[in-house]
């Protein structure tokens, strides 16, 4: 909370008492005041010794009676980029929808992590979380596609892929792990795909070799031909020798 400044009602603890089950991994957290403990709804999907935590109201909440007593949304001068977070992460379209993508290499640019992403398609949204003091990458980010049809396409082809000495953890930042519908396979199974190509970019540079790998250069009935395939195949030893 007081990382983002979410500590409107002055200095000290903003939670003054907290039930904690052990067993079944929830917790009831007293705020000392209304609009803190509205503040503390923004802090929901923050990320907590690796996994994302749920921020909810009480089942027995009344929206209408709790406006009377004071704000009953985040404020939005909320500094959530400190802890990973965007505005509006918390409530309409962007918080079931936001991704959380964990076990990045340190080394991935933002660039070739977006690059993996818009496998799926444009971004709405993308932060990559880094180290305030360093500014170098803390291994996760999270993300919000244009098109919320395939975000369960992306958690499903992304999850538990090995990225050089990382896997790959990709969900619902607020949400369990869930399964692309049937009519979504052929899409999933495109963009798979694309991400098996990408991989082989993103991986660290090793030893160079000889051999070039040409994709999608031709089809099969380009080759039934003989002489269209002695054809294609000269076409090639002379654009490959330009280059020795």
């Amino acid at each position: 909370m007081a990382a983002i400044g979410g500590n409107t009602a002055g200095p000290g603890d903003a939670v003054v008492n907290v039930y904690i089950n052990h067993e079944k991994k929830f917790a009831f957290v007293e705020m000392r005041s209304v609009e803190e403990a509205s503040n503390a709804m923004a802090l929901d999907g923050i990320i907590f010794e690796g996994a994302p935590v749920k921020v909810r109201r009480p089942s027995d909440y009344n929206p209408s009676l709790a406006a009377t007593l004071g704000p009953s949304q985040p404020s939005p001068n909320l500094n959530l980029a400190a802890v990973g977070l965007t505005q509006g992460s918390s409530g309409g379209l962007e918080g079931p929808d936001r991704i959380f993508v964990g076990g990045l290499p340190y080394y991935f640019t933002e660039s070739q992590i977006r690059e993996l992403l818009e496998s799926f398609g444009p971004l709405r949204g993308f932060d990559l979380v880094k180290d305030r003091e360093t500014g170098n990458s803390k291994g996760y980010a999270f993300c919000v596609y244009q098109d919320l049809s395939v975000t369960d396409i992306a958690c499903a082809a992304l999850n538990g892929i090995k990225m050089g000495d990382k896997t790959l953890t990709v969900r619902r930042a607020n949400q369990g792990a869930t399964q692309p519908k049937p009519e979504q396979e052929s899409i999933l199974q495109h963009a798979q795909q694309q991400i098996a190509l990408q991989r082989l970019i993103l991986q660290p540079q090793g030893v160079p070799t000889k051999v070039v790998c040409l994709t999608q250069a031709l089809n099969v009935d380009d080759l039934r031909d003989d002489e269209e395939y002695e054809d294609i195949v000269e076409d090639m030893r002379q654009e490959g020798g330009k280059y020795g």
